[in-house]
C-alpha cells in the first residue's frame, strides 16, 4: 500500500520523457523515433528508481528461485500475460483497421484514443486503490470489510465515470485542440466525442473490475473473460470497419469495454470462485 513510492517515480519519469521530448523531436530532428527513444528512457528511469527502493526493503535476487512461491508465481504471471496480449491484440487491430481509413482519419482516431485512453486511466487509481484494500481484507478473512471496499469502489467507479463522461462531452474541443489545429483532423477528432465521453463509466467499472480481480488473486478469470472479449470485439472490428470506417472502429471499442464490465458484474453476480467467501450471504447473517 505504498503510493507514494511510484507517484514519484512516475513523476520523474514523465518530467524526462517531457525533456528528452523536447529536446529529440525537433532540434536534434529525430521525430517520431526521438519521441520512442525518449519514451523509452523514461521507462529505465522509472524502474530503476523502483527497484533500488523496492532493494531497500525485500530481497530482489535470490539463488533459491525455484519453489512453490515461485511456480504459483510463474502460473499467475502466466495468465496476466496472456490477458495483456489479448488487450494489445484488441488495441492494434484498431489501430490498424484505423490507419487503412487514410491519414487524416488516422491522425483523428489517434487524437480521441490518446484522450480517451487518458481520461480512462484516472479511473485505474480506483482499481489500485480497490486492489490494495481488498487484498488486505480478503487475507485477513475479514470479509465484511472486504465486501464494504468493493461496494464503495465500484459506486465511486460509477460516479466518476459518469463526471468524466460530462465533462468530456461539452470540454472535448479543448482538450483536442492540445494535440494539433488542424482542422480535418480536429473535424475527425470531433466526430468521436461521443465515443469518448458515451463510453466512460463503461470504462470505469471495467478498470475497477480489473483491480478487484487481482485483490483477490482471481487471475484465471481475468484472462480466460479477456481472451472472449478480445475474440468477440476483434470479429466484430473486423466486421463494421471496413463498412463503417471510424464509427466501426469505434464501435468495436466500445463493445470491447463492454464485454470487460459485463464480465466482471457477472463474475460478482455469481460469486464464483474467491467472490463466494466474500459475498456468501451466510457469511454475511454471521457477520450481523
Amino acid at each position: 500500500m505504498d503510493t507514494k513510492t511510484p507517484l514519484y517515480a512516475i513523476g520523474v519519469g514523465n518530467l524526462v520523457n517531457a525533456i528528452l521530448d523536447a529536446i529529440f523531436v525537433f532540434p536534434l530532428g529525430l521525430g517520431v523515433r526521438g519521441a520512442a527513444l525518449a519514451t523509452v528512457t523514461s521507462e529505465y528511469v522509472i524502474a530503476c528508481i523502483l527497484l533500488w527502493k523496492l532493494n531497500s526493503k525485500v530481497v530482489i535476487f535470490s539463488g533459491k528461485i525455484i519453489g512453490g512461491g515461485m511456480i504459483r508465481y510463474l502460473k499467475s504471471g502466466g495468465l496476466l500475460i496472456g490477458r495483456t496480449i489479448a488487450v494489445l491484440l484488441t488495441m492494434t487491430l484498431s489501430t490498424s483497421l484505423a490507419a487503412r481509413e487514410g491519414p487524416v482519419p488516422m491522425a483523428g482516431h489517434q487524437l480521441c484514443l490518446q484522450v480517451w485512453l487518458t481520461i480512462s486511466l484516472l479511473n485505474d487509481a480506483l482499481a489500485l486503490a480497490g486492489q490494495a484494500l481488498l487484498a488486505t481484507e480478503y487475507t485477513k478473512r475479514n470479509y465484511k470489510q472486504a465486501r464494504m471496499v468493493l461496494y464503495r469502489v465500484l459506486q465511486i467507479g460509477g460516479v466518476t465515470g459518469t463526471a468524466l463522461a460530462i465533462i468530456l462531452f461539452f470540454g472535448f474541443g479543448s482538450f483536442s485542440s492540445l494535440f494539433t489545429d488542424d482542422p480535418a483532423v480536429l473535424g475527425i477528432a470531433k466526430s468521436g466525442v461521443w465515443f469518448v465521453a458515451i463510453s466512460q463509466p463503461i470504462n470505469a467499472v471495467a478498470f475497477v473490475v480489473d483491480g478487484l480481480y487481482y485483490g483477490v488473486s482471481d487471475f484465471a478469470y481475468a484472462a480466460y473473460s479477456m481472451f472472449f472479449a478480445g475474440a468477440i470485439s476483434s470479429a466484430f472490428l473486423l466486421v463494421a470497419a471496413p463498412e463503417f470506417g471510424l464509427g466501426g472502429v469505434w464501435a468495436g471499442l466500445i463493445l470491447f469495454m463492454s464485454l470487460r464490465a459485463v464480465a466482471g458484474l457477472w463474475r460478482l453476480g455469481s460469486k464464483g470462485g474467491p467472490w463466494n467467501s466474500i459475498l456468501s450471504e451466510t457469511d454475511l447473517r454471521d457477520k450481523m
